[in-house]
């Protein structure tokens, strides 16, 4: 995930924390309002009760003294508002049941509407009982006050006026103060339910008062810790990652080797842009190679060039005087035949061998000195090679039939080149094989085609190259061999670099010995003129 990513992820897992907070507070927000809002619809429920009842004492109490009209029709209307208070649809109730309390008040109106009725018929049997003399004194006091205890009243009539318990009358009485106990008991249960039910809503509101205060302790700190703590290891491993950078840059400023820096397997921005400075070490670590890999070349060519030109001029100067040399030890032998003693004759021919031997260095020295341009025409490589091998086979030079050389591809592959120093590269090399291998052995000679280039590799079981020599194979006057010049592999790198190819060595002691040249198949194109 890149940096942005990232960044991006941890404000959105803050923001996600903080917009829980927000949303459980609001929905806790919400629920207190609702059940304020039902406290409130209990809180009026509770108050419209006791005027309620307040209005039903004083229907009782002062039926006769204040008149009956105001309190009934008061206690009505009450009624009248707590019914259509509790029909309403109430979406702050929260699943609260007020059926119980609208079938108590219901039960409540029926209930006084009976009384109201038990007390008119009432007024009427005391109207017809009063007519009595002896009824006239105490009646009205009884009249007055039977509603506030109509099984008092209903006693002293039994026992004071000797009216019968079955009487009208007595019996209403009765009856009349079973109703109002009821209607009383409704009125008390109505009270209780509601305040029952405020006592639960403001239960639930401290409850959710709570759970806000927790949310806010739980979620708060949450959204600090992550929030914070995410842009900490963010942060903290940006920078120490580009710490561990700005230390490789350092080092690979002062010039140390190159090595790669942890961290670009990250898919964010620094992980890229460690990436790409590892591509670009690795990139500056190749071209610090080719850069030594070109000094050495240049170096070992100036160094050859230097050689060259003392070898030219040694050989020219030499040259002269060992064929005067060489022609008088011709002559010497010729004279010192006729001689008869064999110890003159082997001396004379001694320094004609010897002369020969000089002459050929000198040759070599001349040779590689001179390093004619090559003279490129179209030649079929692996006919050439094989014609090399085959002209090697019938001379002294190369003559062993404990040999066994094989040939593997090239076929139909022609290059640009010269055959004749070409030739003088594969005498060297299969010369140089042959010396290798003291006893039975197999030369192998591969040939590649790869697009514009050929590929030949020259293989021998010789005893084969320590690393060591390795590396001045191509040095002139550097020889392993006993009679060797150490000229045949300098004018053979002469002559593959004239061609604007390379050769390379693998060696192996005991295991045998690769010679791989690497040649152009076609001159390359000039450069475009400028305009």
């Amino acid at each position: 995930m890149s940096l942005k990513g990232k960044i991006a992820l941890s404000f959105v897992i803050s923001a996600s924390i903080i917009a829980a907070l927000v949303a459980l507070e609001y929905v806790n927000y919400v629920e207190i309002r609702r059940q304020i809002t039902f406290i409130e619809l209990t809180d009026t429920i509770r108050s419209k009760t006791l005027q309620l009842r307040r209005y039903e004492k004083n229907f009782f109490l002062y039926r006769k003294t204040t008149g009956d009209d105001d309190a009934r029709k008061t206690v009505h209307r009450y009624l009248g508002e707590l019914g259509g208070i509790l029909a309403a649809n109430h979406p702050e109730a929260g699943g609260r049941d007020l059926s119980r309390l609208k079938a108590l008040v219901d039960d409540y109106g029926r209930r006084f509407s009976k009384i109201e009725s038990d007390v008119d018929s009432l007024d009427s049997e005391f109207e017809k009982t009063k007519t009595r003399p002896d009824y006239k004194k105490f009646y009205p006091l009884v009249e007055l006050t039977f509603l506030e205890r109509p099984k008092d009243a209903a006693d002293y009539l039994t026992t004071a006026f000797g009216l019968p318990v079955g009487h009208p009358l007595t019996a209403g009485l009765y009856g009349l103060d079973g109703e109002i106990r009821e209607l009383r008991r409704t009125g008390e249960e109505i009270i209780n339910v509601s305040r029952e039910l405020d006592k639960a809503a403001r239960a639930d509101v401290e409850g959710m008062t709570k759970k806000a205060q927790i949310s806010t302790v739980v979620f708060f700190p949450l959204f600090l810790a992550v929030g914070l703590g995410l842009l900490f290891v963010i942060v903290s491993n940006v920078t120490n990652r580009l710490r561990v950078l700005m230390d490789a840059i350092e080092s690979t400023g002062e010039g140390a080797e190159y090595h790669e820096v942890a961290g670009a397997d990250s898919a964010d921005e620094v992980g890229l842009l460690i990436g790409k400075f590892n591509r670009m070490e690795a990139a500056l670590a190749k071209r610090d190679a080719e850069l030594k890999k070109k000094n050495e070349e240049l170096l070992h060519s100036k160094k050859l060039a230097a050689i060259g030109t003392l070898a030219a001029g040694v050989a020219h100067e030499l040259n002269n005087p060992l064929n005067n040399i060489y022609i008088s030890a011709q002559v010497l032998a010729k004279q010192a035949s006729y001689c008869a003693d064999p110890e003159v004759t082997e001396i004379v021919s001694d320094i004609v061998g010897q002369t020969a031997r000089v002459k050929r260095i000198t040759g070599d020295l001349l040779e590689y000195a001179r390093g004619r341009e090559p003279q490129k025409r179209p030649v079929e490589l692996r006919e050439m090679v094989i014609g090399v091998h085959r002209l090697l086979a019938t001379t002294t030079l190369y003559g062993r039939d404990d040999i066994e050389f094989s040939f593997i591809g090239g076929e139909g592959l022609i290059i640009q080149a010269d055959p004749d120093q070409l030739e003088r590269v594969f005498i060297n090399l299969f010369a140089n094989a042959k010396d290798s291998m003291e006893g039975p052995g197999s030369l192998k000679v591969t040939i590649q085609d790869e697009g514009g280039t050929a590929v030949v590799a020259v293989t021998d079981t010789g005893k084969g190259i320590t690393a060591e020599n390795c590396e001045k194979l191509f040095e002139p006057f550097y020889t392993t061999k006993d009679k060797g010049t150490g000229l045949g592999l300098a004018i053979v790198f002469n002559i593959i670099k004239k061609h604007g190819g390379t050769i390379a060595v693998a060696s192996e002691p005991g295991r045998g010995t690769t010679f791989t040249i690497t040649l152009p198949k076609s001159e390359p194109s000039p450069p475009a003129p400028l305009p």
